[in-house]
């Protein structure tokens, strides 16, 4: 999953592509959005001498030199992906934890019009919205719906009319 391309960038800056580094940007290859908790314990699949700290320290440097990008999707620890896939913001299911990737241009309003109102540049890249996602949303309406019908069918059960 080594790619030339982490090689060359890190070399045009004057860095090498150590075991650590590689190991930690393939993990944040194959985790996509994952903490560096996650990515910790990728890296100790194969390397189980790696501690946080380095991860911490490797995700730092990678970030600076934009290889990699993080966004908070949540109150804990914020999530990695590699900065060279599309520019893109977050949308995260509050029921299921699903988080999909939503192209920058579905903001363009919005941004033009925090611009426009407030002369405020946004960064949409570490941008989460938080909502549910659609089967979330079909979950919850099927449930309604049957928690309808059977507050309907209960007093007819009793022997009672539906008041």
């Amino acid at each position: 999953m080594v790619t030339t391309d982490w090689q060359s960038d890190l070399r045009a800056r004057g860095y090498r592509l150590t075991p650590q580094r590689q190991l930690v940007l393939e993990a944040v290859d194959k985790l996509e959005h994952s903490t560096p908790d996650d990515i910790l314990a990728e890296v100790r699949r194969t390397a189980g001498g790696v501690n946080i700290s380095t991860v911490y320290r490797t995700l730092e440097l990678l970030e600076e030199l934009g290889l990699v990008s993080h966004a908070h999707l949540g109150h804990g620890a914020p999530t990695y992906h590699l900065a060279d896939r599309h520019d893109h913001m977050h949308l995260v299911c509050r029921d299921c934890s699903e988080v999909i990737e939503a192209e920058l241009k579905v903001a363009g309003p919005f941004v033009d019009r925090i611009r426009e109102t407030f002369g405020f540049d946004t960064d949409m890249k570490h941008f989460a919205i938080f909502g549910r996602c659609g089967k979330c949303t079909e979950k919850r309406q099927g449930a309604a719906v049957r928690e309808q019908d059977e507050q309907v069918r209960r007093p007819s059960e009793r022997g009672g009319a539906p008041s």
